[in-house]
């Protein structure tokens, strides 16, 4: 029987039993690395890395690995060479556009390439588990992805879906990057479909905007209230609660912070808290990341916020549109994230100090009063 000590330190990197796992966890507040078998391997090798580990079949593996690896780069090479000659090769104006395509066809041939040199080496699977992977490298842009729509992407399009969130506000949506939503000192993770207290919304958010695709881009980010109460129509309509655009987005560069964005040449609608009035069960803020028009040289194209700004059209918070924001710019929605509000004890502060009117104001259903009975004559009965 074995003598365990609670207070023991743990090595994250090592621990391969349950309880020990559940031990570091508990007392020290972090999460073991890597796979059980990986950290299982390290403990009982002494010191040796992981690429020389001592057994036999391991190293005839990683050597059958290095020469498809090898095979594979001479691959790329004559690739790169391919595309190259392409290139300085001068063609008339009217085969311009089938030299682009062939050189476009000949580059995702060549990712492909790069990405089968290093999807079977340990090295890299380690670096991914471990979360240090460069995402400036396809394989790591890569895998994850793979992992992203293996789970995350799926729980994501079954909350939208469920909670009608397309096709209320965008007709459908196809989502290629992944979206994470923070607020600044609140430590919870938030949840596709998390109700957030008006007090933490009522600071503008952090996005982190992953896309697993080479190259910057920019992109337009809208928050989107699908639920705004319409008492004249006895209905609901829409409103904004943040609206930028040109937002530079690269695989290393993700995190947005609504709070730093430029107001001159980004910020179209400044952050309004999200609220919801006493009486309402929820109202469902989406966030929507649509991406700008590729520009003729290199990117995206760049929105201008002034003339924007001018025209008065999208500066109005209720009733806005965003399907016609969209296809007035020629905008993708690429991304999608949601959360809800509800009414709490912190919203009525939270509106009188945004300067928002309603804070006093209950919806009610009306009641339904019962038709009124009508007393059947007797004597049909008789």
């Amino acid at each position: 029987m074995t003598n365990s000590n609670p207070g023991k330190r743990r090595d994250p990197k090592r621990v391969s039993n349950p309880r020990h796992e559940r031990q570091l966890i508990r007392n020290q507040g972090i999460l073991p690395i890597g796979s059980r078998r990986r950290r299982a391997a390290l403990a009982t090798s002494p010191n040796i890395q992981f690429h020389l580990l001592p057994y036999q079949c391991f190293q005839e593996a990683r050597a059958f690995l290095q020469e498809d690896r090898q095979e594979k780069r001479e691959q790329i090479q004559l690739y790169r060479s391919r595309i190259e000659r392409l290139q300085a090769i001068d063609v008339a104006p009217q085969d311009e556009a089938m030299k682009q395509k062939r050189l476009a066809d000949m580059r995702r041939k060549l990712e492909a390439t790069k990405i089968l040199a290093d999807i079977n080496d340990p090295i890299v699977k380690r670096r991914f588990e471990d979360g240090v992977g460069d995402m400036n490298k396809p394989i790591y842009r890569h895998l994850a992805d793979k992992q992203w729509r293996a789970y995350k992407r799926r729980l994501l399009m079954q909350r939208i879906t469920q909670m009608n969130v397309v096709p209320d506000v965008l007709p459908a949506i196809d989502p290629v990057v992944s979206t994470t939503l923070s607020w600044p000192k609140y430590t919870k993770k938030i949840q596709h479909g998390d109700f957030v207290s008006s007090l933490v919304s009522e600071q503008p958010p952090v996005l982190k905007i992953q896309p697993f695709d080479k190259g910057e881009r920019l992109y337009t980010i809208a928050v989107i209230n699908a639920d705004v109460p319409d008492v004249q129509k006895d209905g609901f309509t829409y409103r904004c609660h943040f609206l930028a655009s040109n937002i530079m987005v690269s695989p290393t560069n993700t995190v947005v912070p609504f709070s730093s964005l430029s107001e001159t040449t980004q910020v179209i609608l400044p952050w309004l808290p999200a609220y919801s009035q006493k009486g309402i069960e929820y109202q469902r803020m989406s966030i929507f990341v649509l991406e700008q028009p590729k520009s003729d040289t290199v990117g995206s194209q760049t929105l201008d916020v002034a003339s924007i700004k001018t025209l008065g059209r999208y500066t109005k918070r209720d009733e806005f549109i965003l399907r016609s924001f969209a296809d007035k710019y020629s905008l993708t929605p690429v991304g999608v994230d949601l959360f809800r509000t509800r009414w709490d004890e912190g919203t009525a502060g939270v509106m009188q100090r945004a300067g928002i009117v309603g804070w006093d104001v209950e919806f009610k259903r009306k009641r339904v009063e019962p038709l009124p009975y009508k007393r059947k004559d007797g004597a049909r009965y008789r």
